[in-house]
């Protein structure tokens, strides 16, 4: 079937659905009707769309961790701690990395792995191996909202078993889970993939049933400019909502300076409300902000002060939830005890700013200004390459190069663009690549780094990009050189 950015038909779901319900024995238990009326009886409570609309009305910020182990058990286990010591708002399940590229057989030798070691041999939770019965079990232990986030281009058994388990939410889009996890997915494929995702979720609203998408806003979360993430974040927001989705999460991952990272979240709002009610969608707008996504330093005390800074920038800028890290990220999968400490920092500060939301001074007008004059410019030719489907636009888009994710993994991405931080810590471009701005937009970044470059007594070049890179890890936000 072409690509095209068009609902499809519920003849057409049905027939790939067979097929997609055949992939592996557990999705031969799922029955829509039956599913329908389970997720009807899903209290307001443990109902993603409703705790994130009651957030955004009262105008608090909610805290979600990242979780998930192999076997059943310990999964909930887990999630009972962060949800009872931790006191976290929102849960997820974390899937495992052979789930997100559907290896499920070797999902099955993980758990027997992980069976006799007593411990996670898996790096997430194989909810495709499990199926609905066992994510039942899981979702029917918790007394919080539970959310599927993995990392997966083609998602379609996935969302099909955790929607009808009771899990009102689920991370991912074509682009965000394909381009920064995959190396040989083509963007074709993935949004074709994503689109029958959406459409689960529409037939479910259909139904009188509210889930919850949630397109994975950091991207690679290294350096990527406030444009181009909000770019991806409304594009995969409008395909969702073509397919009858009708409660977004779009979301940004924390570059470090507090103006730029407020303002992205603020202009990703003004902007992404701006295209729905162009294109004439009704959706329930709501916005996740990521704790910083690059390397941290390996000392707890430090990583606390990165987590308390990505907690005071989510709650100064407005945001609905915050996606929150751990002291350990710079070793390894944190022990649920260092997660939940995690989640304690981050409300101990959304608690302290609670109401508090950062002034719009001219340096903050300016940078929202900024970020959608940059974001509208590769939003346009997206629609321009695509004659006005911006399905097909993306594709071409990528192609082109006008939609370049820095540090991408996949080989669909052209990987030109370079980008690196100006003298105050924001990011911008280093290298436009093919990504189309116009010349005031342009010059603009170059003469902030030139700005950065001058104080630190050195050219523009690459080097800066892989200094900032390693700068958090090693205490600092911008990668000065060592004198």
């Amino acid at each position: 079937m072409e690509l095209k950015n068009k609902k499809l038909s519920r003849d057409e779901f049905l027939k790939i659905r067979e097929e997609v319900l055949n992939q592996w024995p557990t999705g031969r238990d799922v029955d829509l009707e039956e599913a329908a009326q389970y997720l009807k009886s899903v209290p307001d409570y443990k109902n993603f769309c409703v705790k994130l609309k009651k957030a955004k009305d009262e105008g608090i910020t909610l805290a979600q961790p990242r979780a998930g182990v192999a076997l059943v058990d310990a999964h909930i286990e887990l999630l009972k701690y962060l949800q009872n010591e931790g006191g976290a708002d929102l849960l997820p399940s974390t899937i495992d990395s052979y789930t997100r590229q559907n290896r499920y057989s070797e999902c099955e030798v993980g758990i027997e792995e992980s069976k006799k070691a007593g411990r996670s041999m898996l790096n997430g939770f194989p909810a495709v191996n499990y199926g609905v019965k066992e994510c039942r079990r899981v979702y029917e232990s918790l007394e919080l909202p539970l959310q599927a986030r993995h990392g997966t281009p083609d998602s379609r058994l996935l969302s099909e078993i955790i929607h009808a388990s009771g899990w009102t939410s689920n991370e991912g889009g074509g682009i965000s889970y394909n381009i920064p996890y995959a190396k040989s997915v083509s963007v074709e494929k993935s949004l074709t993939d994503w689109q029958y995702c959406d459409r689960l979720v529409g037939i479910y609203e259909e139904m009188g049933i509210h889930i919850n998408r949630e397109p994975f806003g950091p991207l690679t979360g290294t350096l990527v400019p406030p444009s181009m993430s909000n770019a991806v974040a409304i594009i995969e927001g409008l395909l969702a909502a073509e397919q009858g989705v009708k409660n977004l999460t779009l979301g940004y991952g924390q570059c470090g300076n507090l103006i730029q990272d407020v303002a992205a979240i603020r202009a990703l709002v003004e902007q992404a409300e701006e295209y729905f009610k162009e294109y004439g969608y009704d959706i329930e707008l709501t916005t996740v902000f990521h704790q910083w996504m690059g390397g941290f330093p390996a000392d707890e005390s430090k990583a606390f002060g990165v987590i308390c800074t990505g907690s005071a920038a989510a709650a100064l800028a407005g945001a609905t939830k915050v996606i929150v890290k751990t002291p350990h990220e710079a070793v390894g999968i944190p022990t649920k005890e260092a997660n939940a400490a995690g989640i304690k920092a981050t409300k101990q500060t959304l608690n302290l700013l609670r109401g508090q939301r950062l002034p719009l001074s001219k340096e903050l007008k300016d940078e929202i200004e900024l970020i959608k004059a940059e974001t509208k410019c590769i939003i346009d030719e997206v629609l321009k390459l695509g004659k006005g489907d911006i399905a097909v636009g993306t594709v071409k888009a990528f192609e082109a190069g006008v939609l370049d994710i820095p540090f991408a993994p996949s080989r669909y991405n052209a990987g030109k663009m370079l980008p690196a931080r100006d003298n105050n810590g924001a990011v911008r471009y280093l290298e436009f690549g093919n990504v189309p701005m116009n010349k005031e937009i342009r010059d603009y970044n170059r003469k902030l780094l030139e700005e950065r470059a001058k104080y630190e007594g050195r050219d523009v070049s690459f080097q800066m990009v892989v200094d900032d890179i390693f700068a958090v890890g090693r205490g600092v936000l911008i990668g000065r050189p060592e004198k």
